[in-house]
């Protein structure tokens, strides 16, 4: 079996979680050895791994055509196509005056593979863009399905099924019933992408059942075509497990490590927090990320007089998230609406006792947290006083976290992201 992928993001550019979360879909599903995988994405610097899947950029795909000679398309593009060639097969490909769209040299739309304010002419772009790529994906070598991860690339899924008439897999990470905590403008540019893709896909992988439950309910969508399809988190590295812990203080360490948005429950982080603080001298808190509530977190720490014992690190990434949770007694995600939450698993896997909220994705594969409601104020506080003052209790949820989170494993994710492609029509036998 072969399948074209779309994704925004993928490792070491991660600029969220939908990055780590492709490249281990993408490692799993290859690691099957049943399918092989195109990887389309916005802007790839040349750095990404091959090892589990072809690469192909959209900012070296002409979609118009360009008279140049090898040489200059090797200069140009060396460092992302091992081989010049693909670029004269894109070029092939092209299969419509688009010669109104703004294009460089080489007849190629250029994009920034991040998220800037134009971030909707982006995707309107990358649809573009993917029509072309489906075309000669299916021309040199063909493919089977296609597989589009998040509403960023949801128009490009349609686009390259209404080119090629491949069945369309969505992989649904998140959804805007999610950011704007169930209060959604069915206007909204991105609910209305999320929408389209959905009613045009022939299945919807969720991250969750609590996602699925969203998509049906609230997007109204056929159960029969959606999966609960649960993220894994990646095994730690050899120097993640060798990091030593540099704390620079005897106190408990409660971490919340998140967005810290409306979404992600974080007020109710920091009542719960300072009501553990009440009984707790010894210890202190603190908050790691970036988001439009910082600010008035700050604030609402300062007028309950505890600036003194928390502490905001900003956005970490990589090694600083290990590093923090090195450090860490207990790790809190109260989120209000969460499609899954890898970084309870990251957590766990460090050995740190990790409370969640109920409406939290990952709730459902994990037995040895606590679970609260995210508004259970006292029910969190409690649980962390507990965590920081028992240690029989600690070591307990530390070793059985670990051990529970250390079997889930991507290539389980892979094994059943393939068994799923294999329920649609005509691929029983792909």
């Amino acid at each position: 079996m072969k399948a074209l992928y779309f994704s925004w993001e993928f490792p070491p550019h991660a600029l969220g979680g939908l990055a780590p979360a492709t490249f281990g879909i993408v490692r799993g599903v290859h690691n099957t050895g049943e399918c092989q995988i195109d990887l389309v994405l916005p802007n790839p610097q040349g750095d990404e791994t091959q090892d589990f899947c072809h690469i192909i950029s959209c900012s070296q795909t002409p979609v118009v055509w360009k008279d140049v000679d090898w040489n200059y398309v090797q200069q140009r593009c060396g460092h992302v196509m091992k081989n010049p060639q693909e670029y004269y097969d894109l070029r092939s490909q092209i299969y419509a005056d688009f010669g109104y769209i703004h294009t460089n040299d080489l007849g190629c739309i250029q994009f920034s593979g991040k998220y800037p304010k134009n971030l909707l002419e982006e995707i309107n772009n990358y649809s573009i863009v993917a029509g072309v790529i489906a075309r000669k994906t299916l021309n040199f070598g063909g493919f089977d399905v296609i597989h589009a991860h998040d509403w960023l690339t949801f128009p490009a899924g349609i686009h390259a099924k209404q080119v090629t008439g491949k069945p369309l897999v969505i992989h649904v990470h998140a959804t805007e019933y999610d950011r704007c905590r169930g209060v959604v403008d069915p206007n909204d540019p991105v609910y209305k992408i999320e929408l389209d893709g959905m009613n045009h896909a022939d299945q919807i992988q969720c991250v969750s059942e609590l996602t699925r439950q969203i998509v049906i309910n609230f997007y109204h969508q056929d159960p029969k075509k959606c999966v609960a399809m649960y993220n894994a988190v990646e095994p730690m590295s050899q120097d993640v497990l060798n990091m030593e812990a540099h704390r620079g203080t005897n106190e408990k360490v409660i971490t919340y490590l998140g967005r810290i948005t409306a979404q992600k429950g974080c007020e109710f982080f920091v009542e719960a927090a300072a009501k553990c603080l009440e009984k707790a001298p010894n210890a202190r808190v603190v908050m790691a990320g970036n988001g439009d509530l910082l600010e008035n977190m700050i604030h609402l720490v300062a007028q309950k007089g505890l600036s003194d014992r928390f502490h905001f690190t900003g956005f970490l990434r990589g090694k600083q998230v290990y590093e923090m949770f090195k450090v860490s007694d207990v790790y809190v995600m109260p989120s209000v609406s969460e499609p899954f939450g890898i970084s309870p698993l990251e957590a766990m896997q460090c050995g740190v006792p990790t409370i969640i909220s109920k409406q939290s994705g990952c709730g459902a594969i994990l037995d040895n947290c606590f679970k609260f409601d995210y508004w259970d104020i006292d029910g969190m506080a409690d649980a962390m006083y507990s965590l920081i003052t028992y240690p029989t209790l600690h070591k307990y949820m530390q070793e059985k976290g670990r051990d529970e989170v250390n079997q889930i494993t991507w290539e389980k994710v892979g094994r059943r992201v393939v068994d799923a492609y294999r329920t649609l029509p005509g691929l029983e036998n792909a």
